[in-house]
């Protein structure tokens, strides 16, 4: 499938029509198992038909008039039941209305084709689901792989074709190791950018949204219409922009996670991009915090999930999202204060560091591991969760808004990717920058 940016054009040119679109869609996401946990094709068929008759005035509401996309299953659809991948929420009352977020892509013309599937109330970096079952990474030939989570039938839809743009959050990895796993372009904006309302939590602090893509276009596209705002974007040279590549988060990574980013670089450097390698201090020290004191998420998700937790509905839960859950429940007060004095230190400190250059780190170590191996031991479950999200737990806690593009493969085939971060709320001049990345790269 082509990014959502040439599907529109092909609907402009009136080569491809959003009816004859979504009913492909529709076939090839019946055809994935788990990648969807439901599909409103009632639905979306009246807002393909909408869009296809507009095109066909020369009034399109929106570049992306008639492009499907598929939401998180997080996200409140009028009509939908909101499951965050949990079964105790089947028999939840269906949304009454959109989230501010699917009504503002609604509104553009965009057609909502379903909910995808994702790790148990969004609290786990590789994506398995006992309850919906756990979509296959498209690229794991050999046997399967994960997907990546938690936004893990987001990737997966994105990946495999189905459709060119899925919502997803993120709260220490969601949107963008999922992302990496799966060789697509993953933007977790800054956690205010965009209205959460609407949207189930697992972290008040931490949580953010964010658009899985085909192509960085695709995500300044979403990220315009979120914002109420059209704009032409082209790639700008990158001649004199300046990179910091995080000297120690090359350590203890796959040799080709390694050797892709450092091919990656070399890239840049020959577009004339200016890039450090050296240590960022405050990315260091935020990886240190989070070993010591842990992480503020696992006090936020108790809290909200207490009551839950307390009551009978929680035999139904996935056991190891139970255990973590029930794991911050006798951690005193005095660390959930240092997180929060250390965290609005460290993001004054991280501004200084980088004075005004993008942070270039790995966004996982390693490639998307096998899932049986996973399924079947929960030891290596803890470990490799916690492998998983490392590198991108301090952008979360530093509420980095950060942009994973796809740095190449290993000798196996699974893709490796790159993550480029920016300080709090400097998205737009992340995502300029991640275009002009983009176009440079030849993986």
């Amino acid at each position: 499938m082509s990014d959502a940016t040439s599907m529109a054009e092909a609907f402009a040119s009136g080569r491809s029509d959003p009816v004859e679109v979504l009913e492909q869609v529709l076939v090839h996401a019946s055809m994935a198992p788990s990648v969807f946990i439901g599909l409103s094709a009632e639905r979306a068929r009246r807002e393909a038909e909408a869009a296809a008759a507009r095109w066909r005035a020369g009034q399109p509401l929106s570049v992306f008039d008639g492009v499907p996309l598929a939401w998180k299953d997080l996200f409140d659809v009028a009509g939908s039941v909101t499951t965050a991948g949990a079964a105790y929420r089947r028999t939840a009352p269906a949304a009454l209305l959109d989230a501010p977020s699917v009504g503002l892509l609604c509104r553009a013309g965009m057609v909502s084709v379903g909910k995808t599937n994702l790790s148990e109330l969004a609290y786990s970096g590789l994506g398995l689901n006992p309850h919906f079952g756990t979509p296959y990474n498209p690229h794991g030939t050999d046997r399967p792989r994960i997907p990546g989570g938690s936004s893990s039938g987001s990737a997966v839809a994105v990946a495999a074709g189905i459709v060119p743009i899925a919502m997803g959050t993120d709260t220490a990895g969601s949107i963008r190791i999922p992302a990496a796993f799966n060789g697509v372009v993953g933007y977790r904006a800054s956690s205010r950018r965009y209205s959460r309302d609407g949207v189930f939590p697992l972290a008040r602090t931490l949580d953010s949204l964010g658009p899985l893509t085909r192509s960085v276009r695709d995500a300044l596209a979403i990220d315009d219409l979120l914002n109420g705002r059209t704009q032409l974007h082209i790639p700008r040279s990158l001649k004199g922009q300046r990179f910091v590549l995080e000297q120690g988060a090359l350590e203890g990574i796959e040799p080709a996670v390694r050797n892709n980013l450092l091919r990656a670089t070399d890239q840049l450097k020959t577009a004339g991009a200016l890039i450090s390698v050296r240590p960022c201090i405050a990315f260091q020290a935020t990886l240190d915090l989070i070993r010591d004191h842990g992480w503020l998420g696992s006090f936020e998700a108790f809290a909200l999930h207490q009551a839950l937790l307390d009551s009978a509905d929680a035999e139904q839960l996935d056991p190891r999202v139970r255990r973590r859950l029930e794991a911050a429940r006798a951690l005193p007060a005095s660390q959930l204060i240092h997180l929060l004095d250390a965290r609005r230190q460290l993001q004054q400190q991280l501004s200084d560091d980088l004075d005004g250059a993008i942070l270039i780190t790995p966004t996982v170590a390693h490639v998307a591991p096998a899932l049986a191996p996973l399924e079947a031991d929960d030891e290596l479950f803890v470990q490799t969760n916690l492998a998983t999200l490392r590198l991108t737990m301090p952008g979360s806690l530093l509420d980095m808004p950060g942009v994973t593009l796809p740095s190449g493969r290993d000798a196996q085939g699974l893709p490796t990717g790159l993550l480029l971060s920016a300080p709090m709320g400097e998205d737009a001049r992340l995502l300029r920058a991640a275009l002009s990345v983009e176009s440079v790269l030849t993986i």
